[in-house]
């Protein structure tokens, strides 16, 4: 991926898709990170983060407007679910789910970008 990240100018994956995890990544557990007050519970293991769990999903951590300027306010501290999730092209591989996401927001897929 380039210098300039393509999810910055994005976010449509925090405004698509649920966002849940292990409740065991939470701050409530030893050596978890998330911020436990930014979750729901959605079975007896695992949680999601707030807004993510409903018909039209927006993260509570994602500050900015969708398809402009964007960015989570949980960075550092964001679940294996977002951290594990690549946009398209980032590890060489377009993403079905990126590509998807960014469609519900009229965003045209990302390209494989070539260095010079």
């Amino acid at each position: 991926m380039s210098v300039e990240n393509p999810c910055m100018s994005c976010g449509a994956c925090c405004a698509f898709f649920r966002v849940s995890f292990y409740w065991g990544e939470t701050d409530d557990c030893p050596g978890g990170t998330v911020p436990a007050g930014l979750t729901t519970a959605i079975s007896p293991h695992r949680v999601a983060m707030i807004g993510t769990h409903h018909s039209n999903p927006l993260c509570i951590a994602l500050r900015g407007q969708v398809g402009h300027e964007v960015n989570c306010s949980i960075h550092p501290q964001r679940s294996s679910t977002c951290r594990d999730f690549a946009c398209s092209w980032e590890t060489g591989e377009p993403n079905p789910d990126c590509d998807r996401a960014r469609a519900r927001f009229g965003l045209d897929p990302l390209q494989l970008q070539l260095q010079a």
